[in-house]
């Protein structure tokens, strides 16, 4: 429904309160979502040492300067936000014809090559799962990350700017947000409805 099978709950929060999927949706969505970044990071580690690949790093922030983790959440917030407008725009505003799908894919991930570089100081993840599953598989005992501050940065600051983002969606478009239709917008130009045809009939007949 929602034009875009999202990989972070962020997305996949985002989803949901614009009424592109259900509750249970959303959750087993992110259900999935960790248990693939569960799975990954150990596989993906197996290889780069078979392989003698250049070991690879997760998202993480400077916990001496940020202790309490608000400006990386910050960070994650607007990083979060701009990725969800990219993919607003390329899943549901703009059609590239015959090779929509490789053009969108390649402008999203260009977007999000974009945003890690222009946003560094959390990492960004800009995906909850990426930055927990990293920091489970980085710790010594494989077990989730004991300091508040990790779910701030990567899980409060993520979803909180997909929601900003999906706020501002729904003020552009006329979307619903959380199953509400907002006082405000829409910008963006809506098609006619039926109802509006049905009135413009009879002073079309009247003309004959």
């Amino acid at each position: 429904r929602g034009g875009a099978q999202p990989a972070t709950p962020a997305v996949s929060v985002s989803m949901w309160c614009l009424g592109k999927c259900d509750y249970t949706e959303m959750y087993v969505r992110i259900a999935g979502q960790m248990g693939g970044g569960l799975v990954a990071f150990p596989i993906f580690h197996l290889l780069s040492e078979t392989l003698g690949w250049t070991p690879f790093g997760g998202p993480d922030f400077d916990k001496t300067e940020d202790e309490q983790g608000v400006g990386a959440a910050f960070n994650e917030l607007v990083a979060t936000m701009l990725l969800c407008f990219v993919i607003y725009a390329v899943n549901w505003e703009i059609h590239f014809g015959q090779y929509h799908y490789w053009i969108k894919q390649s402008l999203t991930a260009l977007g999000i090559r974009y945003l890690i570089e222009m946003f560094p100081k959390s990492g960004p993840a800009m995906n909850p799962m990426l930055g927990t599953t990293w920091a489970v598989f980085a710790a010594d005992e494989n077990i989730f990350p004991p300091e508040t501050s990790h779910y701030v940065v990567y899980w409060l600051g993520s979803i909180l700017g997909g929601l900003v983002a999906s706020l501002v969606y729904a003020i552009y478009s006329g979307n619903t947000f959380f199953g509400a239709t907002l006082p405000v917008g829409p910008i963006k130009a809506q098609p006619a409805t039926a109802s509006a045809a049905a009135t413009s009939a009879p002073s079309k007949k009247k003309k004959k």
